[in-house]
């Protein structure tokens, strides 16, 4: 990403910088994918040794079900 930054300096030192709004934008969005992935890494982490299944066993276990052997749902928590 290119950026097309204004460097505004005080007393000889580089004090603020100024984008144009969309390249503010563009940063915000890169900003937000990396936070989503960072977090989906460390919850993938958590889980590394959770039990799972695949996904024709999960097929066989739904398909297997039928309504009298389905849990009821709880309404009002």
């Amino acid at each position: 990403m290119e950026l097309n930054a204004q460097i505004i300096q005080k007393s000889g030192k580089n004090e603020f910088v100024v984008l144009p709004y969309d390249e503010f934008q563009k940063i915000q969005e890169v900003i937000a994918s990396y936070e989503d992935l960072r977090c989906l890494r460390e919850a993938k982490m958590k889980e590394i040794d959770a039990p799972t299944i695949g996904i024709d066993a999960l097929k066989r276990r739904i398909a297997g079900r039928t309504s009298k052997s389905c849990r009821p749902c709880k309404l009002g928590g």
